[in-house]
């Protein structure tokens, strides 16, 4: 039975500043959703996300009336011969007619540390409030509130859930859908922005760094030390392409208020065979964190001599192009916690780079706190869990 049967409605602003009533919360879905994401948290998702996603799609399938398909998005031909149901790909579900909001999230990890794993399945402890194991925060935990968001939501556009395979491995899900047509108005990326304005308040990120890592490659002719005349030096070279690295501007931007500095540094250097041989290659390493609309003219390196310069990753920053958007999640984020939230900035890429860069209005807002993803002790909070359920359920009611 639908909660609106047992409460009176409540007011929530609307995306066009009109209000449109939505039930309050059943104390109940505290619970729920951390069985949920117990479960999800336990399904092995870093070599293969299918079970993952099968436990997906089967929840969206039987606990909803939307519309649920599956893509093949990250499918080996191995993995697709052998399935004779349910892909391996990207998990959607649809309701609801109008202008399309998006909750996205994704159910690949990183591999987990050796004491997260016993038996073929991670390992999922609840203590002092919170669930540890791999994937709570980044980002299990988020995916199951937004799953139930979407559940109980009652929107007046077009409401979809997603949730890609291979975030972690550049964005694999989420450019296969966009390339594939996926395409909404709005989206709530549910990836971590607790706690970075204040503590114990879930922020809405309006921007957010990307990452270009790139290999400078220098190139020169060997000979015998004793001679270094008679050979062109490519770490010399390579050291040149470093000295103008070091004379770049780290990019800057502002966002919806909010300075966001990105940075550029030298990461790896590997050049010569032995103590009296001159080098005739040298590679370098480059770690870029790039900011919306501004880059280091990593270019120039091409004029040196001898010199290349590769792009080997480019993951894309995002920017919020929509204010209203932004100020309508903030607002709903401001009435689901007693703290105050604000509209930060975000140093982590994420599939909202790939959506921003298609022409989506993104922001990022979810339980996962700084320093959490990726651990050992990998965490999250059940009662933010609780608190971005709501979040995503009120923002879902609003009016596009």
């Amino acid at each position: 039975m639908a909660l609106a049967a047992h409460f009176a409605p409540m007011c929530v602003l609307t995306f066009n500043g009109y209000y449109k009533s939505a039930a309050p919360l059943d104390p109940s879905m505290t619970n729920d959703v951390r069985e949920l994401t117990r479960e999800l948290v336990s399904i092995s998702s870093h070599e293969d996300e299918t079970a993952a996603g099968d436990a997906i799609e089967a929840w969206l399938r039987e606990e909803t009336d939307a519309e649920v398909t599956r893509d093949e998005a990250g499918n080996t031909a191995e993995r697709s011969s052998a399935r004779s149901g349910m892909g391996s790909g990207n998990v959607f579900a649809r309701k609801g007619s109008g202008p399309t909001l998006a909750l996205v999230g994704h159910h690949d990890v990183v591999p987990p540390a050796d004491e997260q794993v016993k038996g073929g399945e991670y390992v999922v402890e609840e203590r002092d409030g919170r669930l540890y194991g791999r994937g709570a925060a980044d980002m299990k935990g988020a995916v199951a509130a937004a799953m139930y968001a979407f559940r109980d939501a009652d929107p007046a556009g077009e409401l979809v859930f997603a949730s890609f395979v291979g975030e972690e491995s550049g964005g694999v899900g989420a450019r296969h859908a966009i390339e594939n047509g996926f395409s909404p108005e709005y989206a709530i990326v549910c990836e971590g922005s607790t706690n970075y304005s204040g503590s114990d308040v879930t922020d809405v990120a309006v921007a957010h760094k990307g990452r270009r890592g790139s290999t400078i490659t220098a190139r020169g002719s060997a000979s015998h030390a004793s001679e270094p005349e008679a050979g062109e030096n490519a770490i010399y070279r390579a050291c040149e392409a470093v000295e103008t690295i070091r004379g770049f501007d780290a990019p800057e931007t502002t966002v919806l208020g909010n300075r966001l500095s990105g940075s550029i540094a030298v990461t790896e250097i590997e050049g010569g065979s032995a103590m009296n041989v001159i080098p005739d290659r040298c590679t370098v390493t480059v770690d870029e964190r790039t900011v919306p609309g501004e880059r280091a003219p990593m270019e120039c390196v091409d004029g040196i001599d001898g010199v290349e310069w590769a792009v080997d990753q480019d993951l894309p920053p995002m920017r919020c192009s929509d204010e209203n958007f932004a100020e309508a999640v903030l607002a709903a984020a401001r009435r689901e916690q007693d703290g105050e939230p604000a509209l930060v900035g975000k140093p982590h890429a994420t599939d909202a780079g790939w959506l921003a860069a298609a022409g989506t209005a993104c922001v990022v807002c979810g339980p996962a706190e700084p320093g959490e993803a990726h651990t050992s002790e990998e965490s999250v909070s059940l009662d933010v869990l609780s608190r971005c359920y709501r979040l995503y359920r009120e923002a879902a009611t609003n009016n596009l």
